[in-house]
């Protein structure tokens, strides 16, 4: 299963309003695992962006001057998408700037249209899914981060390629856990760019059975920090349960 884990920062908050994409972010995942393939575009909207949006994501007009427009990259950002299960949080959002430009971008062409993104990708809509998960809760990315106690120390600005890295860690932990992280190095990378291909590592059929390991002291303290915290937060602690 190819899922793409998918971000976007825009000009302002309302499509209607002709606001526009100004960046794109997206990993790879296959079967659960990342394979240390991405997507990142910055984009020239052709118009100003608002200052309440450069407050949160920082991108300024100067920032995206030279940048490319949509036109320019919606070939390779599509044929990166296209077909994939793409994870997104807050989905109606980012696929309504999608649309929106490639309404834009078919008007422009005489090739038959890219899009709409549902008619080619199926959507999993990660703020939906936790809000089912724990209703009546924050659930924002920053919200699930904490719940789940995934570091997002880096993320002082919105950012698409990182909230994309961090909202794959949020999917996989809010799903069951992460069955395999590949992480290519540098030369692993420049391999990939040039070749299309990405690296999978893949469980020997034969493998032996997992060993056990009991933890050592610190690390059951972070055990029972992380612990409470999930109590600060009112969440039902299933660990209590057992231990009563």
């Amino acid at each position: 299963m190819r899922q793409i884990v998918l971000d976007t920062e825009t000009t302002g908050i309302e499509v209607r309003d002709g606001h526009r994409l100004i960046e794109i972010g997206g990993v790879e995942l296959i079967n659960r695992r990342l394979t240390g393939r991405h997507y990142h575009q910055y984009i020239n909207p052709q118009r100003a962006i608002d200052a309440e949006a450069v407050g949160v994501h920082g991108i300024t007009n100067e920032r995206v001057a030279d940048e490319p427009v949509f036109a320019e990259i919606a070939d390779e950002f599509w044929a990166f998408i296209d077909g994939a299960e793409l994870v997104i949080h807050n989905a109606p959002f980012d696929v309504g700037f999608i649309d929106q430009e490639l309404v834009w971008l078919s008007a422009e062409r005489s090739q038959p249209a890219l899009g709409p993104v549902a008619e080619n990708c199926s959507i999993l809509d990660t703020l939906k899914l936790a809000r089912e998960r724990h209703p009546g809760q924050r659930n924002s990315l920053d919200a699930l981060c904490k719940r789940y106690d995934i570091d997002n120390g880096r993320r002082e600005l919105h950012g698409a390629l990182l909230d994309a890295e961090i909202l794959a860690d949020v999917y996989l932990a809010m799903t069951g856990g992460q069955t395999s992280l590949v992480l290519g190095t540098r030369n692993s990378r420049e391999q990939q760019s040039a070749t299309g291909v990405s690296g999978i590592s893949r469980l020997a059929s034969d493998r032996p059975s997992l060993k056990v390991v009991k933890p050592g002291d610190d690390e059951w303290q972070a055990h029972q920090q992380a612990l409470a915290r999930l109590r600060e937060d009112g969440e039902e602690c299933l660990w209590d349960q057992l231990g009563s």
